[in-house]
């Protein structure tokens, strides 16, 4: 990475020494620097070389030693991981859903185990969770989903705190505890390019498949797991008809397959975005061409 320069005019002494006349040496012009302009080159052959007594010899000039590139210390990459940590909780797609598990330019440095606590606190408590939860709790308020809970206010905060624990439990084991543990990296990692089956192919294999803090692909036992554990859970709070082995087991697998439809958004969340903007561009500069060619047609 390091290029190595040195001086064409040592050849000069090779031969003898240097004429008492002061005439332009062919070595001065070969010291000139490749990227110099016409112009710099032009004046140099205007210009009397110095006279040789005020002239030091090739040999004797040294070529500039390049710095060695110091390698990066833990200081410098926890530094830089909590950066990118900071950029990556201020993300959202559409301006509304958070993406704070993502890294959408595909490389990022691992982060500790304290950083896993810190996204998924922060995923956990955003407006945005209780809002898909509310809407959730609707849903089955509508469709009598539990029946056991009745209706009424008490019923649906039943209902609420059913659905935001199971949130809760599966994200807290999913994308903290179990990534702590197993030393896996609880995010996204963005593709970005290849055709579409494949970036599909690959969003979607990220529900079983995950980047370790070691930057190494392996199976993505924290999610799966982290699902089948949160859905355990639930059985301390569901009504008795809807606790079990086999409601565990499905539970937990309908997350982690609803997990594709997520990493499938982040995949091609920047490309639908950037889409839409030269969208709204091309509209705006033919609204703006209409307008002026209506301008220009009036007398």
């Amino acid at each position: 990475m390091h290029a190595v320069s040195g001086s064409v005019a040592a050849t000069a002494t090779v031969h003898g020494a240097l004429p008492d006349a002061p005439t332009p040496q062919p070595s001065a012009l070969a010291a000139l620097p490749p990227s110099g302009s016409a112009e710099t080159f032009s004046s140099s052959r205007q210009t009397a070389a110095p006279p040789a007594a005020t002239q030091q010899p090739a040999a004797t000039q040294q070529p500039q030693a390049s710095t060695p590139t110091q390698p990066e210390t833990e200081e410098q990459r926890k530094a830089k991981a909590e950066a990118q940590l900071k950029l990556e909780e201020s993300q959202r797609m559409f301006g509304v859903l958070p993406a704070f598990n993502t890294v959408f330019t595909g490389q990022a440095d691992p982060i500790t185990a304290g950083d896993k606590f810190t996204l998924f606190f922060k995923s956990i408590t955003d407006p945005y969770q209780f809002g898909i939860v509310a809407i959730d709790t609707g849903i089955q308020e509508i469709d009598d989903t539990y029946p056991q809970y009745h209706h009424g206010v008490p019923g649906l905060l039943r209902n609420y705190g059913a659905a935001y624990a199971d949130d809760f439990d599966g994200n807290l084991f999913g994308n903290a505890i179990l990534p702590s543990l197993l030393h896996q990296d609880p995010r996204y990692f963005r593709l970005g390019k290849g055709t579409f089956l494949h970036r599909l192919a690959y969003s979607a294999s990220t529900t079983v498949r995950c980047k370790g803090d070691n930057g190494k692909w392996q199976p993505n036992y924290s999610n799966v797991f982290g699902n089948l554990i949160g859905g355990a859970i639930s059985n301390a709070y569901y009504p008795q008809s809807d606790r079990g082995f086999g409601l565990t087991i499905d539970r937990g697998l309908t997350v982690t397959a609803e997990g594709t439809f997520g990493a499938l958004l982040l995949e091609f969340y920047p490309d639908i975005a950037s889409y839409l903007k030269h969208h709204h561009q091309r509209a705006l500069a033919k609204k703006e061409a209409a307008a002026a060619a209506a301008t220009s047609s009036q007398p």
